[in-house]
């Protein structure tokens, strides 16, 4: 029995407001639990929301990311369940007019390009938090969450395996970030996926579908849809049922679990928002949110490749964030070497941040420092070895890349006069090297330029090290 994965995911993204969907009370986290959930957000009587127009911005500003169509008119809409988090007994969501529709995000598979197709980006507020921790067996509740503004990004089955869903689930990442729709903080709940995951046999219907709720990392996103894919197939293959049910991700024991049956749509009992007046979104107020977007990452990456020379796979790195991407082009502009600022930027600046589990924003090394640094390599006042040097010192709080030559006397050797003598310091004192060499060996030419840069501490200019040696040796 040949058996496919389908896969669908519904991301819910916390919009960065500092206000609620309908309310006025903060979005800050972190805050004592229940000091954040006013009586708009709890539905006592008498009070009535209002929707927060920010929000309205930032889902549209998605939508014109992923090519949507932005919808004129869009809704609001009860749905009814009763749940400990959820005061109201029922969440304020879209279904019949959602604001965003039928867009798609490119992903890159080990086949290529594969476009996968969103079906909808409906605005809706979050529910509150169950907290099952240090309650002895009771659960508590901690409303600050409920009315905090999302949209749920709902793509379609396009998704045919764990490694396509996460890096689907990277791209939307990456774009609520770059975009400011969100700050896309995992750990906070500002980014969580539900997995829908079914198996069928080609030419036949689609099976059966279980839906794994809010998953907080992209690792255990891979690992509870591999474990939910080996599940229903052990299943199918024993001639056992699939059960259509929501699950939960346990990833101390990385399985997941069923946490209740799965509700229909005619189980939430949907009805209009009688509260909430129908949004008009004028096209003027469409174009003026495109107007102000910034480079889209796909546009910036296309340019970098095109317009500064850069690798597929460079241009690809350094716009994995935007943060990344303006950082980088501060270096190279004000370097004037893109190639070089790329390398840098990619190697030793990165390599540094992820030694010390930091961000792009928190980097000791600034973008003018840095391109301090290049300046120096490209006018051979320093070698790139030595440059290391310098942007070590820079991390550790030095002020700019000429302080720091100055003070530790880097600067560079160079010119026949004073390097020449020591190529024939170093020529004399290896003859069998020398007669190796001349012998056929050419590669012993390493050797002394080796030794030439040792002697002089690593400040000799090596390009002028090894047009010396080889004219004395050839």
């Amino acid at each position: 029995m040949s058996l496919t994965p389908v896969i669908g995911l519904e991301i819910h993204v916390q919009l960065s407001t500092r206000s609620k969907i309908f309310s006025g009370a903060s979005t800050a986290f972190g805050a004592p639990a229940n000091s954040q959930a006013c009586a708009v957000d709890l539905g006592m009587p008498g009070v009535l929301p209002v929707v927060n127009a920010e929000v309205y911005q930032k889902a549209i500003r998605f939508g014109i990311a992923i090519g949507a169509h932005i919808a004129p008119r869009s809704s609001f809409d009860r749905k009814n369940y009763f749940y400990p988090d959820l005061p109201k007994g029922y969440q304020i969501t879209q279904l019949a007019e959602p604001i965003v529709e039928h867009g798609t995000v490119e992903i890159e598979t080990d086949d290529g390009t594969k476009v996968i197709r969103v079906l909808r980006a409906h605005l809706e507020e979050d529910a509150g938090k169950s907290l099952h921790e240090d309650f002895q067996g009771h659960t508590g509740v901690d409303l600050n969450r409920a009315g905090t503004p999302l949209i749920e990004v709902v793509s379609e089955p396009d998704l045919a395996s764990a490694d396509e869903a996460v890096a689907y689930a990277r791209a939307v990442h990456r774009l609520v970030q770059w975009l400011d729709v969100s700050d896309g903080n995992m750990a906070e709940g500002s980014f969580r996926c539900d997995a829908n995951v079914s198996l069928h046999e080609p030419g036949t219907p689609l099976g059966t579908r279980t839906e794994t709720k809010n998953v907080n990392s992209f690792r255990f996103l891979e690992r509870a849809i591999n474990y939910e894919i080996r599940r229903q197939r052990k299943l199918i293959e024993a001639g056992e049922v699939v059960v259509q049910e929501t699950r939960l991700y346990d990833p101390d024991k990385d399985e997941t679990r069923p946490m209740r049956s799965k509700e229909t749509s005619k189980d939430y009992r949907y009805f209009p928002e009688p509260d909430l007046l129908p949004v008009e979104v004028t096209e003027s107020a469409v174009d003026a949110i495109r107007k102000a977007m910034p480079e889209l990452p796909g546009d910036r990456c296309d340019r970098f490749a095109v317009e500064l020379g850069l690798s597929a796979d460079d241009a690809a790195t350094l716009t994995a964030s935007r943060a990344l991407a303006d950082y980088f082009e501060s270096v190279a502009e004000r370097a004037g070497d893109a190639r070089l600022a790329a390398n840098w930027v990619r190697v030793e600046l990165l390599g540094a941040l992820n030694r010390e589990g930091l961000d792009i924003s928190a980097s000791p090394v600034s973008a003018e420092q840095l391109a301090g640094v290049l300046l120096r390599i490209s006018d051979n006042t320093i070698s790139g070895k030595i440059a290391k040097t310098v942007f070590e010192a820079l991390w550790q709080g030095a002020d700019s890349a000429d302080a720091v030559i100055e003070a530790q006397g880097l600067k560079q050797m160079s010119g026949g006069d004073t390097i020449a003598p020591i190529v024939d310091e170093v020529i004399a004192a290896n003859p069998r090297q020398v007669e190796q060499y001349q012998g056929g060996k050419t590669k012993l030419l390493g050797f002394f330029v080796g030794q030439v840069m040792k002697l002089t501490q690593g400040k000799a200019n090596p390009q002028e090290v090894n047009a010396l040696v080889k004219a004395r040796l050839d």
